[in-house]
């Protein structure tokens, strides 16, 4: 039975769904999710998670990712992206010391309204439903934090950008408004994710390149095991008896546990949890022992 994390180097015109869609036909498990949506002119880091990993999907939703974006100045369109109907047009020439300046209004907390062509829900419908049906809703901005915002190359109407942000973040949303704050509007041109959470590009596979491995290899040799996306926090050891309480969903106490988020071993090295230490006492924040 396939069970554990797989990274995709998502191509371009493939939606996550078609991604886990094609994954569950070659690992050969219903159980596919996928750690964070990419839009399908994306590309780049796409975590797969395969059987029981499934239950870590959530932690990697919320972590920070990476992007490297085209930003095209002087085009809007409706979907805030290079794909969508122009809505205006008009010739820019920004330097890179205006580009900057701008970007410097983006960088740290700030609210961002999400756009009408996404998942968001308003009312119960899907805003990208609604859009398609040429309406437009008021939507409530979320807070969003942009770690890091940078120019790395490009002049005049086409720049190329890194950003560093929170769970939540829309890279085409804050194409559109740095064009807005330049007076020349502006639309996402590219997107590359460069890393999510754990994982980067060094650690992805192409959708290419896992097929034809799996026509001559067991595709499972490519999983990395769960814990992989919990290795930033400390590995903590419990002993035979303490495993058995963790495995009926007891706390542990023991005082040489140090405070924070661990990964939680048995001695034999089985991976049981992900799990906070507070004053001594172990508290399973989520499990991931196979259940026999």
């Amino acid at each position: 039975m396939a069970n554990g994390i797989f990274v995709v180097d998502k191509p371009a015109g493939w939606t996550s769904q078609d991604v886990a869609a094609k994954l569950r036909g070659v690992f050969h498990e219903r159980r596919v999710g996928h750690g964070g949506t990419l839009d399908p002119m994306a590309t780049g880091v796409l975590p797969i998670f395969v059987g029981r990993a499934t239950r870590a999907a959530q932690f990697l939703e919320s972590a920070d990712k990476e992007y490297i974006a085209g930003l095209r100045l002087g085009v809007v369109t409706d979907t805030q992206d290079i794909c969508g109907n122009v809505l205006s047009q008009q010739e820019a020439h920004v330097t890179r010391e205006a580009l900057e300046a701008a970007l410097a209004h983006f960088t740290g907390e700030i609210d961002q309204i999400p756009p009408m062509y996404s998942a968001v829900k308003i009312g119960g419908r899907k805003l990208y439903e609604l859009a398609r049906r040429g309406r437009e809703v008021e939507r409530p901005a979320r807070r969003i934090t942009i770690h890091a915002l940078e120019v790395l190359d490009g002049a005049d109407d086409l720049w190329t950008l890194r950003v560093h942000c929170s769970k939540g973040t829309y890279v085409r949303t804050l194409c559109h408004d740095i064009g807005a704050l330049l007076g020349c509007g502006g639309c996402m041109e590219s997107l590359r994710r460069t890393r999510a959470g754990a994982f980067d590009l060094s650690q992805a596979v192409t959708m290419d390149a896992l097929l034809a491995y799996a026509q001559e290899h067991d595709p499972q040799e490519l999983l990395m095991p769960v814990d992989a996306l919990f290795a930033a926090h400390p590995a903590c050891i419990v002993t035979l008896g303490q495993a058995a309480r963790i495995r009926n969903g007891a706390d542990v106490s023991d005082r040489s546990f140090a405070s924070g988020l661990c990964r939680v071993y048995t001695e034999t090295g089985e991976f049981l949890a992900l799990a906070r230490c507070e004053g001594g006492v172990l508290h399973t924040v989520k499990s991931f022992f196979e259940v026999k």
